[in-house]
């Protein structure tokens, strides 16, 4: 039984200091989400509960950082300043800031089971370490999660290895706390050096290593935000760091506050970093993309776009609601378990979670499916069916329409088919094509009015400016709908702004509304439209690379900028 599972005590709960890494959510470890997933309150500061709060159960009680000290964690008494926040809570006004080691035994007290979150890992936490020698004191069990280290975990993302075949020394050294002996030591030795400190005092520690022996052309790289998507790096070497950052118009700067991991040595050369940045070389990295769908639609999506390295930023352009009239509704799904239909046709995943909410209200599972044959339009109301326990046995081979389903839909045969109709679940503005081409086939058609398609309400007065002021890099369209939506509820998109259409019915009603198409999915499915907005981010990014050009977002480009049409 793993420390996590332990029953806690009556009168004590349990404590575990999890490392929640440099910033990056995946690089969490197995062990910190089964902690994370049982835990009865949390602990950290505000943007380390950003990287964890995903994995926490509902009803979790929280206890982020105050307001008033987001800026400087350790502002004033030397330990984090934290305020307890209940999640279900709705009082307006926040209890006083207090002392992290009392919240977390506080918390720890009725048996519940707290997680101390930190940055990076605990290990490396002073503050961790205190709060676990009073909690051995008070009697209070923990245990340590350890974390992905930022001293580590930033220089891997940022392409800059910390050792070699050679296996030369590698030290470490946080800047805010380094004494006159430890930059002797560090300026003395011939191995990589990699250091904690803020923006605005990487040339004060390159400084620092200068005067006790280091050669100025040393080698050096800088990175901000190291393991997210608005990660940075710089190059320079200890003597021209200043000016490099300077130039980049990076300082002065109020954010030079920032915590940055700066490596010092000849891993971190230009030519190693040119073949080993890994990370900032994703070729839509840092975008900031639009996808304007239901969020249930856009998850998968969004997923692969963050493979690719860019900012998903998901906006519904349709509400989905009941139909005003559901007996309809109910009569077919009785007919579906009595053996009216010897089909049943899919268009939409909105269509799946239908008729699954009207079986749920019912009682009834996908067993009511048995002997009932059922298709799928396309890739993802498939995988909503999967998820439902029923497997499609139609899926088109081609074009993931209306149009390609039925071009593999059998025509019906009185001696192969013993029930002549087709149950077909859908929304209330779909087209009459899917019902024209069954009915040719030869088949009974029950189209039925599953769900309502409604505009969705206005996004946020933030979003509807950055769409129309280029504050997004792309925006996929995945509708003909999604494009008279998006435009209706929060204006058109912005010159700068990259757009991708997933055929072409949908690039024409772009087009329509005065938007010039860059990409175009080369097959109607939404994980081939990711594909090819990414493989136009490499080409624009290989082009930049090739002109001498620095690599720059859509929305950093001048405005008014003339663009190239892509297909």
């Amino acid at each position: 039984m793993s420390p996590t599972n332990l029953p806690a005590g009556l009168d004590h709960g349990h404590v575990t200091f999890l490392g929640a890494g440099p910033g990056d959510p995946g690089l969490l470890t197995l062990r910190a989400v089964e902690a994370l997933s049982s835990a009865d309150v949390l602990v950290a500061e505000h943007d380390v509960l950003d990287v964890i709060r995903a994995h926490a159960r509902q009803g979790v009680s929280v206890v982020p950082t105050s307001p008033d000290s987001a800026s400087d964690p350790y502002k004033g008494t030397g330990t984090p300043q934290l305020t307890v926040v209940d999640g279900a809570s709705t009082t307006a006004s926040l209890p006083p800031v207090r002392d992290a080691a009392h919240l977390v035994m506080e918390a720890a007290r009725g048996g519940r089971r707290v997680v101390r979150a930190v940055s990076g890992d605990p290990g490396l936490d002073t503050y961790a370490t205190e709060e676990m020698l009073a909690c051995a004191a008070a009697g209070v069990p923990f245990e340590v999660v350890p974390g992905v280290a930022a001293a580590v975990g930033v220089p891997a993302y940022a392409g800059v290895p910390l050792r070699d075949a050679q296996g030369a020394d590698v030290r470490f050294v946080d800047a805010r706390t380094a004494s006159d002996r430890c930059w002797t030591e560090v300026g003395a030795s011939d191995g990589t050096v990699v250091v904690s400190t803020s923006l605005d005092s990487v040339a004060a520690a390159a400084g620092e290593l200068v005067a006790a022996g280091r050669k100025p052309d040393t080698p050096l790289t800088v990175t901000v935000a190291g393991t997210t998507t608005r990660q940075r790096t710089w190059t320079a070497t200890l003597g021209t760091i200043a000016q490099t950052l300077k130039q980049a118009k990076v300082l002065p700067s109020p954010d030079g506050g920032r915590p940055v991991i700066a490596v010092v040595g000849e891993r971190s050369s230009v030519a190693q970093r040119d073949q080993l940045s890994w990370f900032e070389s994703k070729p839509l990295f840092g975008w900031k993309v639009l996808v304007p769908r239901t969020k249930e639609q856009a998850v998968s999506l969004s997923d692969q776009l963050r493979s690719y390295g860019a900012v998903p930023h998901e906006v519904p352009t349709i509400a989905v609601e009941p139909p005003r009239t559901p007996q309809q509704m109910e009569r077919a799904v009785k007919g579906l378990v009595t053996g009216r239909y010897e089909w049943i046709a899919f268009t939409s995943v909105n269509a799946v979670k239908a008729v699954r909410e009207k079986f749920e209200e019912y009682g009834l599972d996908a067993r009511a499916f048995a002997g009932i044959k059922v298709a799928a339009v396309g890739e993802q109301t498939a995988k909503a069916l999967v998820a439902f326990g029923v497997k499609p046995d139609l899926v088109p081979s081609g074009e993931q329409s209306a149009a390609g389903l039925l071009e593999d839909w059998p025509p019906y045969d009185p001696v192969f088919d013993p029930i002549d109709r087709v149950f077909l679940p859908r929304a209330d503005i779909a087209t009459e094509t899917l019902v024209a081409g069954l009915i040719e086939l030869g088949w009974e058609v029950d189209d039925v009015t599953a769900y309502r398609t409604v505009r969705a309400s206005p996004p946020p007065a933030e979003t509807r400016e950055a769409i129309k002021g280029g504050g997004f890099d792309a925006v996929l369209f995945t509708s003909s709908s999604t494009v008279r939506n998006l435009v209706g509820i929060a204006g058109k998109p912005h010159n700068v702004t990259v757009i991708a259409c997933i055929g072409p019915a949908t690039a024409k009603t772009a087009e329509e509304h005065g938007l010039r198409v860059d990409v175009m999915a080369p097959e109607p499915s939404v994980g081939k439209l990711a594909e090819a907005l990414a493989e136009f981010g490499l080409r624009r990014r290989a082009s930049a690379l090739e002109a001498g050009d620095p690599v720059t977002r859509p929305s950093e480009r001048r405005p008014g900028a003339r663009r190239r049409r892509t297909t």
